[in-house]
């Protein structure tokens, strides 16, 4: 077979094991900017591939998706499957690294996507906490949020009201977790806490024991 038949079967398997063959030869590896690539989307949502297996921006996370007007969402699912659906992952039985070493074929199998819902997009005067005209394209670059533009966009509490009325979504997990990075962002500002959870009481009057519930939980 020439170089030229080899070279495409191999990139796949080269994407997961490069860690491996830097780590082999001394220098670092390189990690790549953004944290995914939409590969489908709409209006609401988008479901992005992961650059890395199992490297999934978190639960509850802020990601900005580019384009002419950046899209902002929050991370509510993770998976990791197999893009043969005739061939299901089985148990051998043997830890990950050994896996690595004896059978690496059967990591090109496997892919980590994310899903996100979406809750605003950015204009040339700031965050607008909307859904944005139009969904993100397929192949955009999907990045994490830096503290500040998370900052930013969560000082209305507009995404809350998105995540309370988003159907399919774990819904109070998701209010938890990202109000919990809306309060990293700040460096754990008590401030804020109180004032969403004002925002809360009034979304939630009527449900007394679950709001207790989400602020303990927030606070932890």
């Amino acid at each position: 077979m020439s170089k030229t038949q080899e070279t495409p079967s191999r990139r796949p398997l080269s994407r997961f094991l490069a860690d491996e063959q830097s780590a082999v030869q001394g220098v670092p590896a390189a990690r790549p900017t953004h944290a995914g690539e939409v590969i489908e989307s709409s209006t609401t949502e988008l479901i992005a591939e992961a650059c890395q297996l199992h490297g999934a921006p978190s639960f509850g996370r802020f990601v900005r998706v580019e384009s002419e007007s950046p899209i902002i969402a929050i991370v509510f699912n993770v998976f990791t499957h197999s893009i043969e659906p005739n061939r299901r992952p089985t148990a051998y039985g043997k830890t990950e690294a050994e896996l690595r070493l004896e059978q690496p074929q059967i990591f090109e199998l496997l892919r980590t996507e994310f899903q996100a819902l979406v809750v605003g997009y950015r204009d040339e005067t700031g965050p607008v906490p909307i859904l944005p005209p139009q969904p993100a394209r397929i192949h955009s670059f999907v990045y994490l949020c830096e503290d500040e533009e998370v900052a930013e966009f969560t000082r209305s509490d507009e995404y809350l009201r998105s995540i309370l009325g988003a159907a399919k979504v774990p819904t109070d997990e998701l209010l938890v977790a990202t109000l919990r990075h809306a309060l990293r962002a700040r460096g754990g500002a008590a401030a804020y806490l109180v004032e969403m959870g004002k925002e809360l009481s009034r979304l939630l009057r009527d449900d007394y024991d679950r709001l207790s519930s989400l602020l303990r939980r927030i606070a932890r």
